[in-house]
């Protein structure tokens, strides 16, 4: 970041309410190019402003640079070789929070392994291992579907799944998936249309949960009838397991979705945005 005195950076921003469109887009691209890291300064002025202008086009400017950040991280992760699942779900939580950090998402997540770690025996059979998971998750800490809300954003955001104990089917997932496999459990993502469900596949079983049901168990026929019931023809897919990006990007159309249906087209169209990045 550029460097600017104390004194400059008070001078630009009280520029901000200029009427001159020129001098007021220049300040813009100025006080942008600084990057992130002015945001702390940015955000100081706004509580000490009292022109609700000037606070407006704070909030703007803020909200540019957070978003920007937001997409560098994103692109870092798509680019990184491991694409860890609980960066890419924290990247998406920062669109809605910010000031979200990984470390406390993080802590809440090991919290909840845990909780299934200490009623964990790994000498269990799979449907045995699967059915503790379960009971600790769904019935200890009575994480549940969020089916009043279905289409809220709040669904797609980690923090908040984990705050409020609902979540749509991909959240609950990827709470479930992050906890199996930190436990050693061979059990991964499967991307359904219209669902988002898990499935236990090791050389010597396998088979299908579904999280937004209470850890529910089935079989492939049940996915074939399923398929069959909405008239979709069988693709190898819809039954193998997927990888962390298909997650995030499915977490993405989730929230474009959501925001359609709340009438929010500039967050929409800023999250189709992610999800070009994220899918490329």
């Amino acid at each position: 970041m550029e460097k600017l005195t104390e004194k400059e950076l008070h001078a630009l921003v009280s520029l901000l309410d200029d009427t001159d469109k020129v001098v007021k887009n220049h300040v813009r691209d100025k006080i942008i190019s600084l990057g992130s890291d002015i945001i702390p300064f940015l955000e100081k002025k706004w509580e000490d402003s009292f022109n609700p202008e000037i606070q407006k086009e704070i909030e703007e400017l803020v909200h540019n640079l957070q978003f920007s950040q937001l997409k560098e991280r994103l692109i870092d992760w798509r680019n990184s070789p491991d694409q860890d699942l609980l960066t890419g779900l924290w990247i998406i939580n920062t669109y809605q929070y910010p000031d979200l950090e990984f470390e406390k998402l993080n802590a809440d997540m090991h919290q909840i392994y845990f909780e299934v770690w200490t009623a964990f025996k790994n000498d269990l059979l799979p449907y045995e291992q699967i059915r503790i998971i379960n009971s600790v998750l769904f019935n200890h800490l009575r994480f549940s579907a969020n089916t009043k809300n279905f289409h809220s954003p709040g669904n797609s955001m980690l923090s908040n799944v984990l705050e409020t104990k609902k979540g749509n089917p991909i959240s609950l997932c990827a709470i479930y998936l992050l906890v199996a496999q930190k436990l050693g459990l061979p059990v991964y993502g499967v991307n359904l249309p219209n669902l988002f469900v898990l499935t236990y596949k090791s050389k010597e079983i396998s088979f299908y949960i579904n999280a937004f049901n209470k850890g529910l168990v089935f079989s492939k026929q049940d996915i074939v009838n399923y398929l069959d019931h909405l008239k979709i023809d069988s693709r190898p897919e819809f039954f193998e397991p997927c990888n962390s990006k298909d997650i995030i990007t499915r977490s993405l159309r989730n929230l474009v979705v959501a925001f359609e249906k709340l009438g929010d087209l500039e967050k929409s169209e800023e999250v189709k945005e992610l999800l070009r990045i994220a899918e490329s």
